[in-house]
């Protein structure tokens, strides 16, 4: 069977240093072509990759097989549905859409064309987020009473651009961004939620999207998630703390993955996903503790699944009512945030 030639909308962060080598690295996927109007990136596309470099989306259908979307978020929708249109399967970078309805049409597009829509929710193959739904899935915890999970850092010098200083069509601010992946970790470990109580603020002079978010999360269960994203973070809180009837989790550090692929390593070398073991977690009560190897991170899982949903009919790696369901969480947080109240989802 040939190799699906996959066409990548976009050459900036997430698809230089994630999509582009991760497809590349895929067995049965072939990066063909990529949409950039940059002379250095279409240089560097042709000599990492072997693959075209195209400066619009409409050069791009009869190209490929398979369209990535990694452009900034207010494009999303539009070139997906064109994609869909064409006749094309999709992947799209999170988040889906900007609302919850946007991402809903998408889906039903996809499903009346009888095509592949899928959510590149890659921190589902974080390390330490599968360690902690491992130790879940095993009983270790007990009942799970608290998530706390966050994803932070030390950046009071804003580095510019639309995620930063975008305007409100395109949805700049880490509650859409790293938000995106706290809250759907969230709903995959804890399950559905009923209420959200959110606190966003912008602390950086120059920035209109926020950088210092809070979500409290209650879900149906009864448990509740905690969730941070920063970027005004001098000391880091640890990446996740586990709470349980039975026992607690707490893991500092954040995956190793994303730091190995703006490195320029391949992902898939062996070693790639493995986490440094001065950072491994702890499991336990105060008075019976265990340390607990980080389980390998395996983003690369991400494109085989897409790879396998192609080539061998196996269902999407993520399924895209999910990336929705996390969309009507970021929706109520945002109106939580502005109305300061808690919204009710159910």
């Amino acid at each position: 069977m040939d190799d699906v030639r996959v066409g990548l909308v976009g050459y900036g962060t997430a698809g230089a240093y994630f999509h582009a080598p991760l497809i590349d690295a895929t067995p049965g996927l072939t990066l063909s072509a990529v949409v950039t109007r940059d002379p250095g990136r279409q240089a560097e596309v042709g000599g990492k990759y072997g693959a075209a470099a195209v400066s619009d989306v409409e050069d791009l259908w009869q190209r490929c097989d398979l369209v990535v979307v990694a452009s900034p978020n207010r494009t999303h929708v539009t070139t997906a549905a064109s994609a869909l249109s064409h006749g094309l399967p999709v992947v799209v970078d999170k988040p889906l859409a900007r609302t919850a309805e946007e991402g809903r049409e998408l889906v039903r597009l996809a499903r009346e064309r009888g095509l592949m829509l899928t959510v590149f929710h890659n921190r589902r193959w974080d390390g330490d987020f599968r360690t902690v739904r491992r130790l879940m899935g095993e009983g270790r915890l007990g009942d799970v009473l608290r998530l706390e999970s966050r994803f932070e850092r030390w950046r009071p010098v804003p580095k510019g651009g639309w995620r930063e200083s975008g305007t409100p069509e395109e949805v700049p601010g880490l509650l859409y961004d790293l938000g995106s992946h706290l809250v759907d970790q969230a709903l995959q470990l804890l399950g559905p939620v009923r209420e959200v109580y959110c606190e966003s603020d912008v602390r950086r002079a120059g920035v209109s999207g926020d950088d210092d978010t809070f979500i409290a999360l209650t879900h149906e269960s009864g448990a509740r998630s905690h969730l941070w994203a920063s970027s005004m973070a001098a000391r880091l809180g640890p990446r996740f703390r586990v709470l349980g009837s039975s026992a607690a989790f707490v893991k500092h550090g954040m995956d190793v993955q994303e730091e190995r692929l703006r490195a320029g390593m391949p992902p898939d070398v062996p070693g790639f996903g493995d986490d440094e073991e001065d950072r491994w977690g702890v499991l336990g009560t105060p008075g019976d503790q265990q340390i607990v190897r980080t389980e390998s991170g395996a983003y690369l899982d991400f494109y085989r699944g897409v790879a396998a949903a192609l080539r061998e009919g196996a269902a999407p790696p993520v399924d895209p009512d999910g990336a929705v369901e996390v969309l009507a969480v970021l929706e109520a947080a945002r109106l939580s945030a502005t109305q300061r109240i808690v919204v009710h989802l159910s």
